[in-house]
């Protein structure tokens, strides 16, 4: 038989291709823990109008979050196949933190010096953070089960990929109730959240992806 041949027939047998294991659990779980995380800030810290959206500087929020949250399962994805690169995931990461951090300081320069205490500290400084943290938890647990699904050998790696995803989501939903609008505020606040969160991923991930 034919080499060609011998291809042809197996694949004809091959029948569909199943998903990633790690993508179902992710695809599942990931929705639900962004409803909780929306309900819970909905519940207890209220929704912003979408019309204060603007004021808010809900969109780079958004935007921030979104992006950070797409590379650390990015990240996570690729520390879970052994061998595969890292290198682009996370020069994105530091790409996107870089980026906030010249905005943040050019938002702080834009203000006379006597302001930018209030730009910086706003009204929620000390809430922030912590809902941030808060919030990540359930998506966290999702994150690691779905990476028990591949092979991570750098455990503590993998988890903080986990740990920034889960709260780059968290900092998504509580952007939809916070109503600060100084990118300096968000660049420091926000990013104080999803760094603790990124901690924790770090810690729990060897236990938690233990084969």
């Amino acid at each position: 038989m034919k080499t060609d041949d011998l291809i042809t027939m197996l694949a004809r047998g091959a029948g569909p291709v199943e998903p990633p294991e790690d993508g179902r659990r992710l695809a599942l779980g990931l929705p639900l823990a962004a409803v909780l995380a929306v309900a819970l800030v909905a519940a207890v810290l209220g929704l912003i109008p979408p019309v204060l959206w603007p004021a808010s500087a809900t969109g780079v929020k958004m935007a921030y979050a979104g992006a950070l949250a797409f590379s650390g399962l990015w990240l996570l994805r690729r520390l879970g196949r052994p061998g595969a690169s890292v290198v682009l995931p996370l020069a994105v990461i530091g790409g996107v933190l870089g980026i906030a951090a010249m905005v943040g300081l050019a938002d702080a320069l834009a203000v006379p010096e006597a302001a930018r205490g209030m730009q910086l500290m706003g009204k929620s400084a000390s809430r922030c953070p912590t809902a941030i943290v808060l919030l990540s938890l359930p998506a966290l647990a999702v994150c690691l089960f779905a990476a028990r699904a591949l092979a991570p050998v750098h455990r503590a790696r993998a988890g903080a990929a986990a740990g920034l995803a889960a709260g780059a989501l968290a900092a998504a939903a509580y952007g939809l109730a916070c109503d600060e609008g100084a990118l300096v505020f968000i660049t420091v606040w926000y990013s104080l959240g999803m760094l603790i969160a990124t901690g924790i991923g770090a810690l729990v991930g060897p236990q938690a992806l233990r084969w």
